[in-house]
């Protein structure tokens, strides 16, 4: 049973991991185009009307799909089919209720927000065309959560993927047709891409249901029905918690967002100014630091039931197995990540960017700084899905709140100071998530008890990582004068990647379990073999 249960923690991790990076890569061929069309100017608009979006849409359904599939699930166990249905009724008519107002407040308040909040009038645009996603998203939640209580993860990762094309081709082919417009409104543009894509995501849900429906057909009452009321509840009960806990850092994100814009106009920048400050850090430089995070998400959402079921058993030794494997898979992801984007900042924006490449030039100086954020963030994520096994799911949200606390400080100081501006938000959130980071480490190993090798899952990576980074630098600077910078940069990142590969053969640091564990592991594993004689 525990070898069952280690293997599904690593195996589900990379199920969820592997949809998640598709999303993540259509996210790419969105920011990515979009960046080069509408430059950091234009993004400045697209992403001030993010974080006021992304905080409403936590507030109003985060939680909720793992309440109704916690629900569902119940009820399926007893064979109550009629009662689970029910359940998915009840949060569904509750959702489209939440999801009517939220999109009705940000419609009618984006003048507000935009004038006075962050004193970027000419966000207005974008801010209007994406509040009518607030209304798909409760919808869809409430159709996952009652697959997933069915555990049937396809709708959810069909919807998710759909609702990411929408919003990728509706999006850029806006932004396109609308350039010759002003910046603002070919940012709006884009924005309405999100509501585009909410619209097909809902559409190919609701389908999916409706196809279920048919399929298994009516169901009947067992036992007793439970009142709307009483199902209310119950959702509420468990969604709230989780609520306050996402909303940390999307509040962290609408406040600092107000603070970076105005702080920037404080000591001297013109308005349009602060805005493409504002892009180049949100727009540019920080989606690449959350592109290895969904692998990172994966292996935290994987823990939660693995280290829930060891700590059940009263199961210390197995327990301490899976998170140190499950904190060291996450390092060996994230530190090459980091480093690669550290050292490659400047090569890997003006690749990226190649119609901006002032603003990608600008905007590797605070990639240079940002990318050491991957290694804390990747920590943090990894012991939070730790601490949500063991029952102790505030403490991770109280770590987080003080870190984001310190950022925001640090953001407003730092940004007066002329030599740094918006780099010192980008040291402020490194600092930030350090912060958060060290606090879950502090807390696991006062509190638990628990030991982590320190060979093999800090210092093994670390030599990997270092060696790595000396050939990637080293291959750069070489080839760079001949090839140029895009055929350069392609050739280091994959010249380092497969030096890193080599590096965790010949320092050990994966072992025999790991490769069973990856697609086509064991052919891998007997081709490495020949690191691993003694």
């Amino acid at each position: 049973m525990e070898k069952s249960n280690s293997n599904s923690f690593i195996k589900g991790a990379f199920i969820l991991g592997a949809a998640g990076m598709i999303i993540k890569i259509l996210g790419a061929f969105f920011r990515i185009p979009l960046g080069n069309l509408i430059g950091d100017e234009g993004m400045g608009y697209f992403q001030s009307s993010y974080p006021i979006y992304v905080l409403l849409g936590v507030i109003s359904t985060a939680g909720f799909p793992t309440a109704i599939a916690k629900l569902v699930s119940e009820k399926i166990a007893i064979g109550d089919e009629y009662g689970a249905e029910r359940i998915f009724k009840v949060s569904f008519m509750a959702l489209l209720v939440v999801g009517i107002s939220t999109s009705s407040l940000l419609f009618f308040g984006a003048r507000f927000y935009t004038n006075y909040f962050l004193k970027n009038p000419k966000a207005y645009y974008s801010t209007l065309a994406i509040a009518p996603a607030l209304f798909f998203v409760p919808i869809m939640s409430s159709f996952r959560g009652y697959f997933q209580g069915l555990q049937n993860m396809k709708p959810t990762a069909v919807s998710q993927i759909a609702e990411q094309i929408g919003r990728v081709v509706l999006g850029l082919a806006l932004a396109y047709i609308l350039l010759d417009k002003k910046l603002e409104i070919a940012a709006a543009g884009a924005a309405f891409g999100a509501s585009a894509g909410g619209l097909f995501g809902a559409i190919i849900i609701t389908y999916i249901f409706f196809r279920y429906k048919r399929k298994k057909g009516e169901f009947r009452p067992k036992g007793e029905i439970e009142d709307t009321s009483t199902i209310l509840n119950k959702l509420l009960k468990i969604a709230i918690p989780i609520a306050i806990g996402a909303a940390v850092v999307p509040i962290m994100q609408t406040i600092d967002a107000g603070i970076i814009m105005r702080r920037l106009q404080d000591i001297g920048y013109d308005e349009d100014t602060a805005n493409s400050l504002f892009g180049q850090l949100t727009g540019m430089a920080n989606p690449l630091i959350n592109f290895p995070q969904v692998l990172i998400a994966a292996i935290q959402v994987s823990l939660v039931p693995a280290v829930s079921h060891f700590v059940t058993r009263r199961d210390i030794r197995s327990l301490n197995t899976t998170v140190e494997a499950g904190l060291r898979v996450a390092l060996l992801i994230g530190l090459p990540a980091a480093i690669g984007l550290v050292i490659l900042a400047k090569p890997i924006m003006i690749l990226l960017y190649p119609l901006q490449i002032e603003s990608a030039v600008n905007a590797s100086k605070i990639l240079s700084v940002l990318g050491f954020g991957v290694i804390f963030l990747s920590i943090y994520q990894t012991l939070t899905g730790v601490l949500q096994g063991i029952g102790k799911p505030f403490i991770p949200v109280r770590n987080l709140f003080v870190g984001a606390l310190v950022k925001l400080v640090l953001s407003y100081i730092l940004i007066g100071i002329p030599t740094l501006t918006i780099r010192g938000a980008a040291i402020a959130t490194v600092i930030g998530y350090g912060i958060a980071a060290i606090l879950n480490l502090i807390y696991i190993k006062s509190h638990i008890n628990m030991r982590f090798n320190f060979v093999n899952v800090f210092l093994k990576p670390a030599v990997s990582v270092t060696i790595m980074a000396i050939a990637v630098r080293f291959t750069y600077s070489i080839i760079n004068a001949n090839l140029g910078n895009n055929k350069s940069t392609l050739i280091s990142i994959t010249l380092g990647a497969v030096v890193y590969g080599i590096m965790l053969l010949l320092t050990k640091t994966l072992n025999e379990e790991d490769f069973g564990l990856m697609p086509g592991g064991k052919k891998i594993y007997k081709i490495a073999r020949i690191f691993y004689r003694k």
